[in-house]
């Protein structure tokens, strides 16, 4: 009996000695989901910035010395740190890192820290507030890890999604979930933001800039928490669309519009009646530019657009809300109404020509530049008098000094500051008048 018993202990311990054994134990354990964690959490970067403000001694009487004095004695008017903590992920050899723009709002110091303890500072790269994506870049020569980058091109509903991020200071958690839903629209923050991605994946505050994975380990989106009070209910922006925003903020430092070739106005009741208008939504096509997307698509000057991409329109905001979602060579499906009749269109997102910015300038503005000035500045010609500039008093002769923060010093700039107006509508410009300068809002066309 004791020799039985022995051999079963025996065999009982050279089984657990077993790496076969262990190894199937060990492998019911090591799922997908911890797979693509291990392959991306080193990645997976705590992003903290700071920001510096500074309280005013007297807050109510203004360079009163008395009251300065009284309240420099109970109020510090140093500057205090304010300290936000996000997530970001690391997308490449060189140190670019992904996060939320909303994350490095009025940040002066960025510091990045790695999920093996590592801490840098970061260099802000760009933010596009339209789309809440930013680049930043890590300044190190050491070797860093790069998520996998995957698509969101063919992602399927029900599918299971990772979430990492760092919620409420939290590094490096883990959520996991379920796609709900693609190509979603969120209303906060007085605007709306579209075709995001919708999980179940509990995103919070800290979360925002951090990867969502699918279970092969790719990026498939950038998490945002961006709905407030949400529970249960988790946003992430698609990697496809992000990335394409990550190489014009890495290119150039900021998003500029794809160039449809259109400028539109709004519907008002007397413009409803006279292009017999029966939709409730919509914005008038008011300028067709020559050998433009929209032209070659077959969009017209009275054109009634109603639709962009499956959104109605409902306001020329909206229009280039929508507009700011499109990057290079992404398809703008349009419906449009003309003599009653509904049509389709599909133009294609080009990046803006810049030798068309003379022409963009006249449309705009209603003014061209020519030679400069010897004070500085770009002196004003052909102001139509019935455009922007002309019908607020601005005339041949004029000197342009500044249009919004550009100084404008030569054609270079003057061209750089137009292409930033395309989806505004107005700009503050400084002109110089004789030995006057003075600044006017223009309205834009």
């Amino acid at each position: 009996m004791r020799g039985r018993l022995a051999l079963l202990l025996l065999g009982s311990a050279l089984l657990c000695l077993d790496p076969a054994a262990a190894g199937a134990r060990s492998g019911s354990r090591r799922t997908p989901v911890v797979d693509a964690i291990e392959r991306n959490a080193p990645a997976t970067v705590n992003i903290t910035t700071t920001l510096e403000i500074r309280r005013r001694a007297n807050p109510f009487f203004r360079a009163d010395p008395f009251f300065d004095d009284f309240f420099g004695r109970f109020l510090d008017p140093r500057p205090r740190p304010r300290s936000n903590l996000g997530s970001g992920v690391i997308i490449d050899d060189d140190g670019h890192v992904l996060t939320n723009a909303h994350v490095l709002a009025a940040s002066s110091e960025i510091r990045v820290t790695l999920a093996d303890g590592r801490e840098f500072e970061g260099e802000l790269i760009g933010t596009d507030p339209a789309t809440d994506l930013a680049v930043l870049r890590i300044l190190s020569d050491e070797s860093l890890p790069a998520a996998r980058l995957g698509s969101s091109e063919d992602l399927m509903i029900g599918e299971t999604v990772i979430a990492i991020g760092n919620p409420f200071g939290l590094h490096h958690s883990v959520t996991t979930g379920v796609l709900s839903a693609t190509n979603r629209s969120i209303r906060t923050r007085g605007r709306e933001f579209l075709g995001f991605l919708q999980t179940d994946a509990s995103i919070n505050p800290g979360n925002s800039g951090g990867p969502l994975l699918n279970l092969d380990g790719e990026v498939i989106g950038i998490n945002t928490a961006i709905l407030e009070r949400s529970e249960g209910i988790g946003f992430a922006i698609p990697i496809d669309r992000a990335m394409r925003i990550v190489d014009d903020l890495i290119r150039h430092g900021e998003v500029f519009p794809v160039w449809l070739g259109i400028r539109v106005q709004e519907l008002n009741p007397a413009l409803r009646r006279a292009f017999d208008v029966d939709s409730p939504h919509g914005v008038l096509v008011s300028h067709v530019f020559s050998d433009a997307p929209a032209e070659q698509a077959g969009v017209r000057v009275g054109d009634v657009m109603a639709e962009m991409n499956g959104n109605p329109l409902e306001s020329v905001r909206g229009y280039f809300q929508l507009l700011a979602t499109l990057t290079e060579g992404d398809t703008a499906k349009l419906v449009t109404e003309r003599d009653g009749k509904r049509r389709a269109f599909k133009l294609r997102g080009a990046a803006f020509p810049e030798h068309r910015t003379g022409e963009l300038a006249r449309v705009l503005l209603g003014f061209s530049v020519g030679a400069a000035s010897p004070g500085g500045g770009l002196v004003l010609e052909d102001v139509a008098a019935r455009g922007p500039a002309g019908r607020i008093g601005l005339r041949n002769g004029d000197v342009l000094l500044k249009v919004d923060r550009e100084i404008i010093e030569d054609a270079a700039t003057f061209h750089r500051a137009v292409a930033r107006l395309r989806g505004r509508s107005s700009t503050l410009l400084l002109v110089r008048r004789g030995r006057t300068g003075y600044h006017v809002t223009l309205q834009l066309s």
